[in-house]
């Protein structure tokens, strides 16, 4: 496997960010990756640094959104932006280092909720 910095990625996710839709995230304690060679069948993935770590290096909370090359290139720019959306509702609203899951008790990240946050960034751009 390999794994190269992402740039175009970082560029759909700070476009996103420059909405208030996901105000308690610091793009510049995100970093975009692509790997080739992944055997997931995931399109992106996005990875925490625990707590532990973070006092263990004296570091603030940072992510990584990683996207898969052979899974994510071959989409439309509006599924590429619909699954960057996807990965910063896992960031926690206190942008802690954890992960929020999938089926939480206060929110679900599904394909309609997704989509939701995706029509209103789409509305953001008309305005």
């Amino acid at each position: 496997m390999d794994i190269m910095l992402a740039p175009d990625v970082k560029k759909i996710m700070k476009a996103i960010l420059k909405t208030s839709l996901f105000v308690q995230v610091d793009p510049k304690r995100i970093v975009c990756m692509r790997s080739t060679g992944a055997t997931s069948r995931a399109r992106a993935r996005i990875w925490s640094f625990p707590k532990i770590w973070q006092m263990a290096l004296g570091v603030p909370a940072h992510y990584v959104i990683e996207v898969l090359s052979q899974h994510f290139d071959h989409l439309s720019d509006d599924d590429k932006t619909r699954v960057i959306i996807h990965e910063l509702m896992h960031i926690p609203k206190n942008f802690s280092g954890a992960l929020v899951p999938h089926r939480g008790r206060h929110a679900h990240i599904d394909s309609r909720t997704v989509e939701q946050l995706f029509r209103r960034y789409k509305d953001s751009l008309t305005t």
